[in-house]
């Protein structure tokens, strides 16, 4: 049996809005292109409805509630819970609890993280986040980033 002893960048901290993203297993660190990337969101975020087109999209739940849509079904999962949205099947979600919530999210292939990557800024420390402004620009930025790791918006967030 044999054990990764060094991993680069476990641990990089980065905002990617205003959500606090610790990339802790990177795809780089395997053969598998496995990645972890734990996510701390305030109440109300949600991600415009999507569909990865390379990658299945594990989502874990440390702490809070979040509310999912996966393939036209609606439903709540809690800490402890585990949703899987396959790659090819359009799914959103938004942060219900008051104060926010933790997941971890795990891919392979490393689409979903370089997207993250290239729409973040690190973190210097974990106090708020840096202000972005939302514009058509930063718009079109995240439309193209995503088009470009293979993640096609279908859709608006969840209400």
């Amino acid at each position: 049996m044999t054990a990764q002893t060094k991993i680069e960048n476990v641990g990089q901290v980065l905002w990617f809005g205003d959500n606090l993203m610790t990339i802790r297993v990177p795809a780089s660190a395997g053969n598998d292109q496995i990645s972890i990337i734990e996510c701390r969101m305030p109440q109300g975020e949600s991600t415009p409805l999507h569909v990865n087109l390379s990658e299945d999209e594990i989502i874990h739940i440390l702490e809070g509630t979040m509310r999912f849509r996966v393939d036209g079904k609606v439903f709540l999962a809690h800490a402890g819970q585990t949703v899987m949205a396959p790659k090819g099947i359009p799914h959103t979600f938004k942060v219900e609890s008051p104060d926010g919530a933790t997941c971890l999210i795990v891919t392979q292939g490393g689409d979903f993280e370089q997207m993250v990557r290239q729409m973040s800024v690190p973190a210097q420390s974990a106090g708020l986040p840096p202000r972005s402004e939302r514009t058509p620009e930063t718009a079109r930025r995240f439309f193209d980033t995503c088009a470009r790791n293979n993640i096609q918006i279908i859709g608006a967030p969840l209400n």
